[in-house]
């Protein structure tokens, strides 16, 4: 098979920048590339499109397996396609590497939206890390940006740390929900409901309406409990059906007053600076990570030491110092006694 030409970096520039879908695919894949040219590529390319980024309103979604994220995301994108946005849909799964394709399987499920021309799905392989998905989708984001997509969601596929990742990317984080039988708080954890800024019911149609309106205020009295009374912004929380799409006018309503309030506060300035520090260091310490077991020094000494912790006979703490020794080429005592912390500590 004849493989397709390099583009240049001008080339992906043009391309993105008109939004050439076939020629943004591939700058996606430049920026998921674990080669050293290719990241240096990618990382020219980004600064590049830096100025012409930053302007999308940027929602994540979460939910529990079966809330129904697939269907509420393709309804939601089609409304705003239709109303004369470009969406563009990033999905984030942790499980990914294990499962070999259900993130995929979300593409599968949103054809109407992934046909349409003002549209654009793309899935994160994880590469094994949760921190190196996170990075990719963060870049993708700003290529979508760049490619004028107006408003990018950004969906965790699986639970977790992964709702954390994504809430720490976006601008408004939507956590979707089920009535269910018993308690409707069991199983939601209050982490979750912390960082969300909406919260929706979903699946509210049919029988399932009344269910669905008892939840919703169940979860209403929680986010009383959880903000106080004086907090900048309560999280509403609606009920809506991603397979009939009656309420989710009032749910993007909801994202865009959180928007508004953010903007009037100065509060969205603030946060996106503050994501692009975290994201910062995220890249900082996954990159000092793979230098450390790159090093010859701390290849040579790694099988030894990591047997001897596994053995019980070093402590994981002198076997750290030992492999950082190495790897800086100081002496291990002279590297507990420094003031200032490892630069890939993050700061508080």
């Amino acid at each position: 098979m004849k493989r397709r030409p390099q583009l240049s970096l001008d080339q992906l520039e043009a391309g993105v920048l008109s939004g050439d879908r076939a020629v943004l695919g591939r700058a996606v894949t430049l920026l998921e590339s674990q080669r050293a040219d290719h990241r240096q590529q990618a990382s020219a390319l980004l600064t590049r499109l830096m100025p012409r980024t930053g302007g999308s309103h940027r929602v994540g979604i979460t939910g529990t397996p079966g809330v129904g994220k697939s269907t509420l995301i393709e309804r939601l994108g089609l409304d705003l396609v239709e109303a004369g946005h470009r969406v563009a849909v990033l999905a984030i799964d942790p499980s990914s590497s294990r499962t070999g394709g259900s993130i995929l399987g979300d593409k599968t499920r949103m054809t109407r939206l992934s046909n349409h021309p003002a549209a654009f799905i793309r899935p994160s392989p994880t590469a094994g890390t949760l921190g190196g998905v996170a990075a990719r989708t963060r870049e993708t984001l700003l290529l979508m940006e760049a490619a004028g997509f107006d408003v990018v969601l950004v969906e965790t596929v699986g639970v977790g740390q992964s709702e954390t990742l994504v809430a720490e990317m976006t601008d408004c984080f939507v956590v979707l929900l089920l009535a269910g039988a018993g308690d409707e708080l069991q199983g939601i954890k209050r982490g979750i409901l912390e960082v969300a800024e909406v919260l929706a019911v979903n699946k509210a149609d049919g029988a399932n309406a009344g269910p669905a309106d008892r939840a919703a205020q169940a979860y209403r009295m929680a986010m009383h409990t959880l903000h106080p009374a004086d907090a900048p912004w309560l999280p509403p929380v609606l009920t809506c059906s991603g397979q009939s799409g009656a309420g989710l006018d009032a749910l993007w309503a909801e994202v865009q007053r959180h928007r508004a309030s953010l903007q009037a506060s100065g509060g969205l300035q603030r946060r996106r600076q503050a994501q692009a520090g975290r994201w910062m260091w995220d890249l900082l310490e996954d990159r000092l990570r793979e230098a450390l077991r790159a090093h010859p020094a701390v290849a040579a000494a790694l099988p030894a030491i990591e047997a001897a912790v596994q053995a019980g006979s070093l402590p994981p703490t002198a076997a750290a110092d030992r492999l950082l020794s190495a790897f800086s080429g100081r002496k291990a005592e002279a590297l507990r006694g420094r003031s200032r912390p490892w630069p890939w500590t993050r700061a508080a």
